[in-house]
């Protein structure tokens, strides 16, 4: 957990808040404000994990590749999400970086 705060907090404009519950991190200011990851601590299911969204067809092709560490969450994986098991070791912390990037990167937009 610790570990994925600290990549979330060094994105640029990024924000920890809770959030349903579970600790949440945004990108953005204000109102305009937008999740870019929502931990799952064992709040919906048995598991420790977390919850981004991704670019088009990302999920599908996690899940499938994958299965016991990728999985479409509930509430929000109709919308591409992905969710991601922090307890299946071992864990390739520079793909989580990856996919917390592009999480980041898809709510934020382009930059300028």
């Amino acid at each position: 957990m610790e570990r994925l705060r600290g990549i979330c907090l060094a994105l640029p404009g990024a924000d920890e808040r809770v959030s349903h519950g579970e600790p949440t991190w945004f990108a953005g200011a204000g109102r305009r404000a937008r999740v870019f990851v929502m931990l799952a601590d064992h709040h919906h299911d048995d598991h420790l994990a977390f919850w981004c969204p991704a670019a088009a067809g990302a999920q599908e092709f996690l899940v499938a590749e994958e299965p016991e560490r990728f999985f479409r969450p509930p509430y929000v994986g109709h919308r591409g999400w992905v969710g991601v098991r922090l307890d299946v070791a071992p864990l390739d912390w520079e793909r989580i970086e990856d996919l917390v990037a592009d999480a980041h990167a898809l709510v934020t937009g382009p930059a300028p």
